[in-house]
């Protein structure tokens, strides 16, 4: 067997590996980063909207690499609104801006969300058959299966030290 022969047997095997044991993580992060785009793991102001306890605790893990979520702690009241405008000393040199200037335009954000949620899938859908494609075509499944087993279970033991 030639070098390039065997370097490319152990490369593919090295990738199918590594490929295998962060599957999970891979799942995992691309179904809640599909949740975070939306926003489902928070609760908005103004709004009746309460999310999961299950979808909090996953964004959680992947933002903050900890399944413990804070208290938020209550806004303070409101106070009596007060112009700014007149407590603001003027910079020498400055105008002032117009009243009635047009607000800039806001920035649409749905379809980029529409385009991240379809990576998400893509990702998904990705890693299933690659893990499918891992236990059609190799002769260990044994092996497969503990490097799968392994690629979960340490996540969660690192998540709970």
């Amino acid at each position: 067997m030639s070098f390039s022969h065997a370097f490319l047997k152990s490369t593919r095997l090295l990738h199918l590996y590594l490929g295998v044991f962060i599957a999970p993580a891979l799942l995992f992060f691309a179904f809640t980063g599909a949740l975070q785009t939306f926003s489902l793991h928070e609760t908005t102001r103004g709004s009746s909207y309460k999310p999961p306890a299950w979808a909090v605790t996953l964004a959680q893990i992947h933002k903050k690499q900890t399944p413990v979520v804070p208290v938020r702690k209550l806004p303070p009241p409101d106070k009596p609104s007060v112009d700014k405008a007149a407590t603001v000393p003027q910079q020498p040199g400055s105008t002032p801006k117009a009243p009635d200037a047009p607000s800039p335009k806001p920035h649409n954000a749905l379809p980029l969300k529409i385009f991240f949620l379809l990576v998400s899938i893509g990702l998904f859908i990705s890693t299933l058959t690659g893990l499918y494609m891992s236990y059609r075509y190799i002769r260990n499944r044994f092996l497969i299966t503990a490097v799968l087993v392994a690629g979960v279970l340490i996540p969660i033991v690192l998540t709970m030290v």
